[in-house]
């Protein structure tokens, strides 16, 4: 899914941070990217896994619906083709053969299965300690009609991505190995843009506020990260997420 124009075009200022509330509490405790498919039986657990990572608040957390398991019968109505190429790139960034779902990466850096949610938390507490986790300060906020992203200082190069998702969407899969189940997604990934480059030196952005009414429930998370030939990712250095309005309630 792709955005009008307008909403495309960003407006970057570089200068020193000024103050400003954060998107979230607090700096994250690291990225969850959850590779997902609505035809996997294995993913219920893992989507569900992501919902309480959600609700525990403490990382930015991303569902990536994937199309290639469509054959099996059920084509994922939340699936694009740019999920699926994000998750390929990752398996060239960690020398993997192929993918498989469902696959959570980890700060950018490491992968898992999506449903070891013990297993992510001990990851990225181990990540953290020991130079592999979020170390470049992110903010986010909305102002008027603009969102205002700040980015404090750190070492080396990278993009600004941000990723829009919906927060939340309820799914009757009518056929394939999950056929008869109502599932409910969260944060799932319908656009990524990447809008800015980071060159260590502290920096704002501004976008308009209107990317967030996208959607019924739209959110949007602010993703640092490294990239190798503007296509392969690599290490995320920092995040945070902004949410819009909820219209469902």
């Amino acid at each position: 899914m792709s955005l009008p124009s307008a909403t495309r075009r960003v407006l970057l200022a570089i200068g020193f941070c000024l103050s400003a509330l954060p998107a979230v509490a607090g700096e994250p405790a690291g990225v969850v990217e959850l590779f997902t498919s609505q035809g996997c039986s294995s993913c219920p657990p893992a989507d569900a896994a992501l919902k309480k990572l959600i609700d525990d608040g403490k990382v930015v957390a991303l569902s990536y619906h994937v199309d290639y398991w469509n054959y099996l019968g059920w084509a994922d109505t939340l699936a694009t083709k740019d999920n699926t190429a994000r998750q390929y790139a990752y398996a060239r960034m960690l020398g993997r053969s192929g993918v498989y779902t469902p696959q959570a990466i980890l700060n950018g850096r490491s992968h898992i299965n999506g449903a070891d949610l013990d297993g992510i938390n001990r990851k990225l507490t181990e990540m953290s300690t020991n130079g592999k986790g979020l170390a470049v300060p992110v903010q986010a906020s909305v102002k008027n009609d603009e969102i205002e992203i700040k980015v404090g200082a750190g070492s080396g190069k990278a993009n600004l991505l941000v990723i829009y998702f919906n927060r939340e969407q309820m799914v009757d899969v009518k056929t394939g190995e999950n056929s008869g189940k109502t599932i409910s997604y969260w944060h799932a990934v319908r656009d990524i843009q990447t809008v800015g480059m980071w060159d260590g030196k502290p920096a704002r952005f501004v976008l308009p506020a209107s990317v967030l009414q996208e959607g019924e429930n739209g959110g949007c998370a602010v993703l640092l990260q490294k990239m190798k030939n503007n296509e392969t990712p690599g290490a995320i250095l920092g995040a945070t997420t902004i949410m819009g309005e909820n219209k469902a309630n």
